[in-house]
């Protein structure tokens, strides 16, 4: 995969699905935000999708509260074809992959995200901070069951 630095055009319309939480920059922001994308993921019928929307997450919002500087707001929203997730900080430093050794005991977070996502990138937004995004399609045979639009803030 390549580090896009432009938002992808994910949704033709709005989202069928929509869920942000503002977290913290300590730790238990990490706990917070998988639980956080476990549930709406389940209620949404992404099921096929959670394992790996967790990972991602957990990697990003891990960068943010070491990195970040402060709050970060994680955004998930999905239709029946994808989860489209983005997570806000206001950190100026650009996102790196790093060539971790094999004894090293960190390091890989974003070639795990690379790795797990159909897409991602980050983009500066004109008021500061950063934005890195990524998307996870479904299998077509696993789309998202209709069920009425949840959206969620906190």
């Amino acid at each position: 995969m390549t580090l896009h630095h432009n938002s992808p055009a994910v949704f033709d319309s709005a989202p069928e699905y929509a869920a942000e939480r503002l977290l913290p920059a300590v730790p238990t922001s990490v706990r917070e935000a998988r639980s956080m994308v476990r549930r709406e993921l389940s209620l949404w019928g992404a099921d096929d999708l959670i394992d790996d929307c967790v990972l991602v997450v957990s990697e990003l919002v891990t960068n943010a509260v070491r990195h970040g500087g402060a709050a970060c707001a994680l955004r998930i929203r999905g239709n029946e074809r994808q989860v489209y997730g983005e997570l806000f900080d206001p950190g100026v430093g650009a996102p790196t992959m790093c060539k971790a050794g094999t004894e090293a005991t960190g390091g890989r977070g974003l070639q795990i995200v690379d790795t797990l996502v159909d897409d991602w990138g980050v983009t500066w937004p004109a008021a500061g901070g950063k934005a890195v995004w990524f998307v996870l399609a479904l299998p077509a045979p696993h789309r998202c069951r209709s069920l009425s639009p949840v959206l969620e803030f906190r």
